[in-house]
C-alpha cells in the first residue's frame, strides 16, 4: 500500500487516543526505529520490549540490564540497538539475535545515550555532571570540550547528518563542535531578558529540514535553524525561528521533539500526561492531547513517517493518532452516503452486456485508459525513507523482526533450528508472546566485549533522577496501573 495512502490531507498531527502498549514491565523510556516499524520500550526491570508496531505485537523481549532502562538509540540501519540503564552500563545489542555485542561501565550515571545517525561504530554518552563522551565502538574514547565558564551539566546530540554536535549547559551556552576534529566551528549564548541566562535541558533535531529545538528551564522551547547558527560562528547571536511556550499555565516541558516531516513541533508536560502540538511555520498551537488525570509523563517520540505519537506514563505506552474517517467518495466518485434509506430505480440498460446509454466520449475515454502502460516491476524508493544525500532506501536496513510459529504437537525427529533463539521469559510464555528466530544469527555467540570507562575528576557519588523519583513512580503504578493511558474524558 502506497505510503501516500496513510496520511489524511491537509492535517498531519494526531488528534485523538488511540489505544495502550502494555509490556507487562513498568516502561520508561521509548525509541522509534527509522523506518518507524519498530518500537523499542526499555522498562524499570531492565528489559527492553521490541514492538512490531504494524500488528502492535510483541516481537522481542531482550534481557537488557539488571536496573531501569534510562535511554535507548537506534541504528540507521535498525540492526542494533544501543541502551544505558541507571546502573551507569551501556550496552550496545543485536536486535535479531539479542546477544550484547559491547558492554562499556561508567563511574557517573548516564542521563543520555544516542548513535551518530550516518556511522554507527560510533556514539554519544552524556553523564551526569560531566562533560559528554564521544565514543569509538572498540576504540578509545573522547570528552568533547567545555566552554570556559566550566559548567558541567551538559546536554548534548548529534545533528541530522552526524557532521556536529551540540552541546549545552545549565548557563545557556551552545557550543557547536565538529565531530571529527571536536573543534567548536560556532557558539551562542542564550540570554532571557537583559543579563540572566537560563539552563539547556534537551537539544533535539528534526529528521527533516535545518530546524532544532532547545529546550530550557525558562519553560520557553527556542527553535534555531542550524545553517544561521554555523554562518554566525562563534559568539553568533542567532534569532530563534520560533518561542514557542504555555503562557496560561506556564507549564514546564518534560521531553521535546519534532514530527517526522518537520513541519509540526510536540511538548510533553512535566506535571500532567498533556501532549501540546505546534506548527513550526507560524507557531501557533494547534492541539492539545490529554492523557488520564493525575499521571506524570515520562516520554514522548513521534513516528518518523506518520501522524503518530507514543507517550510513557504509569508504566504503558500511549498511542495517539488521527480520526480515520471512511470517505467512499475519494474511491469512487459516484458513490453517495445516504443519511436514510432511498428507494432505488435501476436504469433499463443498467445490466446490458452492452450499454447503449453510454456516449461515444465515455468509451473513447476508456479505450484510452486501457491504453496506458503500467510499470509494475520498478520499485520506487519511498521519499520519506530517504534523505536529500541519498538517491535510494538502505536494502539491508531491519525494518520486522521474523517470528517462529508455536508447534504444539511436534513431529519425531523435529528438533529445534540452530539460531533459535527464546529471549521470553516464564512470564512471558504464559501471555502468550512467540519465540524470535532467524537463519542470519550465527550458531556461537558472539563474545561480549567490555570496556571500564575511565573519566578523570568524575563524580561517582551522584544519584540518578530516575531512581531518586523510583518511590514516586512505584506509588503511581499501584494507584493507576488499571486506568492507565486512557483519554481524559
Amino acid at each position: 500500500m502506497n505510503l501516500e495512502l496513510l496520511e489524511s490531507f491537509g492535517q498531519n498531527y494526531p488528534e485523538e487516543f488511540d489505544g495502550t502498549l502494555d509490556c507487562i514491565s513498568f516502561a520508561v523510556t521509548c525509541a522509534f526505529n527509522k523506518h518507524g516499524t519498530l518500537l523499542a520500550v526499555g522498562c524499570n526491570d531492565g528489559r527492553i520490549v521490541v514492538w512490531d508496531f504494524l500488528t502492535r505485537g510483541i516481537a522481542k523481549i531482550i534481557s537488557a540490564h539488571v536496573h531501569p532502562v534510562c535511554s535507548l538509540s537506534w541504528t540507521r540501519n535498525g540492526h542494533k540497538l544501543l541502551s544505558a540503564s541507571t546502573d551507569n552500563n551501556v550496552c550496545i545489542w543485536d536486535v535479531l539475535s539479542g546477544d550484547c555485542e559491547h558492554k562499556y561501565r561508567f563511574p557517573s550515571p548516564i542521563l543520555k545515550v544516542q548513535f551518530d545517525p550516518r556511522n554507527d561504530k560510533r556514539f554519544l554518552v552524556c553523564p551526569m555532571r560531566y562533560a559528554a563522551v564521544l565514543v569509538h565502538i572498540g576504540d578509545t574514547h573522547k570528552c568533547l570540550p567545555l566552554d570556559s565558564d566550566g559548567d558541567l551539566n551538559i546536554v548534548a546530540s548529534f545533528d541530522r547528518r552526524g557532521k556536529n554536535i551540540y552541546t549545552g549547559n545549565a548557563k545557556g551556552k551552545i557550543l557547536v563542535l565538529d565531530v571529527d576534529t571536536l573543534d567548536i566551528v560556532a557558539s551562542f549564548r542564550i540570554i532571557v531578558g537583559t543579563s540572566s541566562a537560563t539552563a539547556v535541558k534537551s537539544i533535539e533535531f528534526a529528521r527533516r529540514g535545518d530546524g532544532f529545538l532547545v529546550n530550557t528551564s525558562d519553560r520557553v522551547i527556542r527553535v534555531y535553524d542550524s545553517k544561521e547558527v554555523l554562518a554566525l560562528g562563534k559568539d553568533g547571536e542567532p534569532e530563534p525561528i520560533q518561542k514557542l511556550q504555555d503562557l496560561v499555565n506556564k507549564t514546564t516541558w518534560k521531553k521535546c521533539c519534532f514530527s517526522g516531516d518537520g513541519e509540526y513541533i510536540c511538548a510533553g508536560s512535566a506535571r500532567q500526561h498533556a501532549l501540546y502540538i505546534w506548527e513550526k511555520s507560524i507557531g501557533n498551537l494547534v492541539k492539545i492531547l490529554h492523557g488520564t488525570k493525575g499521571e506524570l509523563l515520562l516520554d514522548v517520540v513521534w513516528h518518523p513517517v506518520r501522524p503518530i505519537i507514543a507517550s510513557i506514563s504509569s508504566g504503558l505506552v500511549s498511542i495517539w493518532a488521527q480520526n480515520q474517517v471512511e470517505n467512499w467518495s475519494a474511491f469512487a466518485p459516484d458513490f453517495k452516503e445516504l443519511d436514510e434509506n432511498v428507494e432505488y430505480e435501476e436504469r433499463e440498460s443498467e445490466f446490458d452486456i452492452t450499454d447503449e446509454d453510454k456516449s461515444l466520449d465515455l468509451n473513447a475515454d476508456a479505450k484510452q485508459d486501457e491504453e496506458i502502460e503500467v510499470d509494475v516491476l520498478k520499485i520506487e524508493p519511498v521519499a520519506a525513507f530517504c534523505s536529500s544525500d541519498e538517491e535510494g532506501e538502505d536494502e539491508n536496513a531491519l525494518q520486522f523482526l521474523p517470528m517462529a510459529p508455536e508447534v504444539e504437537d511436534p513431529e519425531d525427529g523435529w528438533a529445534v533450528q540452530d539460531g533459535l533463539e527464546g529471549t521470553a521469559t516464564k512470564d512471558n510464555e504464559s501471555a502468550g508472546i512467540s519465540q524470535d528466530y532467524t537463519d542470519t544469527v550465527p550458531n556461537k555467540k558472539r563474545k561480549l566485549n567490555s570496556y571500564d570507562i575511565n573519566l578523570p575528576d568524575a563524580p561517582t557519588d551522584e544519584i540518578h533522577p530516575l531512581v531518586s523519583s523510583k518511590t514516586n513512580k512505584d506509588k503511581q503504578a499501584a494507584s493507576g496501573k488499571k486506568t492507565a493511558g486512557r483519554p481524559k474524558k
